[in-house]
């Protein structure tokens, strides 16, 4: 892409304290189980109490993290409001289901049907904002995030837009994990302390919402810069992984060596986990290497909060300690993200400071 695209500023709502006025990356917040719940603020501080009694959980969640984001920028309205969610509005989905079953298709309540919509979060950002201006979810599955950012980087790179809003939100409910713990996709008992230690199947399940504030005006406010975004879809093998990562870099004129970190997406799952020990024995042998899924846990756009987190670091010049590994050495100036969901949708990111 021609122009460059940066980072003016972050907000995020994680299972960690990483939102306002309650930010602590200092200490690890411990769960036991087979899931995460995200550390919710008190939203009455955020929006009107009549407006927050026709919001559901995944709805407050994006819509404060995204307002909150536009409050750090100083930016008032924003060019594009692009969105990604793989599972979209769960809770108001099952709400609307039980009742359709309960009262037999009769007398049935529009408003659980209008926000169980995948759109809903994007919507409901712009109705508080009165933004009439470009607005799209991604529903691409484990690439959901990844397809929101590209289309931010995309209207960035063209002349009409200067200030982008994205990023990412989905939920857990009861219901949902329990579909997806019939699948055989978490640990029954399970610790996030030890979680990227595990050698067992399965992993936990994680939940958060990420946006960030994307701009291609260079300024001394911004946090970092997003150089590149890529994705690739079920490699043949690890080998062919490894690839795709060499020509990301190569593409970027990045020799491995510039890289200063590495946060990849391990979860604990023996299978899963595989490609990730091998690149960390491979290609990524002599860098710094950790993880992110024992903060957040696993879900299709957990990729955002690692975005997130990247550009904590460079923001910081440190790696926060409720990450578990100190950075000693040379300041952090190049990251390099590499996860993968369901060891289908591999996606990288390059960040600089």
């Amino acid at each position: 892409m021609d122009k460059k695209v940066y980072i003016r500023s972050i907000a995020s709502i994680s299972p960690q304290k990483t939102f306002g006025d309650m930010m602590s990356t200092d200490e690890l917040l411990e769960y036991a189980g087979d899931k995460f719940t995200c550390v919710e603020p008190d939203y009455s501080k955020i929006f009107d109490p009549k407006l927050i009694r026709r919001m559901s959980r995944i709805i407050k969640m994006g819509a404060a993290t995204a307002i909150e984001c536009l409050h750090k920028s100083g930016v008032k309205m924003p060019d594009a409001i692009l969105t990604g969610t793989a599972y979209g509005c769960l809770e108001d989905t099952s709400v609307f289901l039980t009742k359709l079953i309960e009262n037999r298709e009769d007398m049935l309540t529009p408003t659980a049907f209008i926000q169980s919509t995948h759109n809903t979060v994007g919507a409901q950002i712009a109705l508080i904002l009165k933004c009439h201006n470009y607005n799209n979810t991604f529903v691409h599955r484990g690439f959901s995030f990844e397809s929101a950012l590209l289309d931010a980087m995309l209207l960035l790179n063209e002349n009409e837009n200067t200030n982008v809003l994205a990023g990412a939100v989905d939920e857990i409910t009861n219901n949902s994990h329990r579909i997806l713990s019939r699948f055989g996709l978490y640990k029954h008992h399970a610790s996030n302390r030890d979680l990227l230690l595990s050698n067992s199947k399965g992993t936990m399940a994680g939940e958060g919402a990420s946006f960030f504030s994307l701009t291609n005006q260079s300024s001394p406010e911004n946090i970092a810069q997003l150089v590149a975004m890529a994705t690739f879809y079920k490699p043949l093998d690890i080998e062919e992984t490894e690839k795709n990562i060499v020509y990301f870099l190569e593409d970027m004129s990045t020799d491995m060596n510039d890289i200063d970190l590495v946060i990849l997406g391990k979860n604990g799952d023996q299978k899963g986990d595989k490609v990730y020990d091998h690149l960390s024995h491979s290609i990524f042998k002599n860098r710094e290497t950790i993880g992110y899924k024992h903060l957040c846990g696993e879900y299709p756009t957990a990729t955002a909060f690692a975005v997130w987190l990247a550009s904590t670091i460079l923001q910081n010049k440190m790696v926060p300690g409720f990450v578990g590994v100190e950075k000693n050495g040379s300041p952090i100036k190049k990251i390099l993200i590499y996860n993968h969901y369901e060891r289908i949708h591999h996606s990288l990111f390059l960040l600089s400071a």
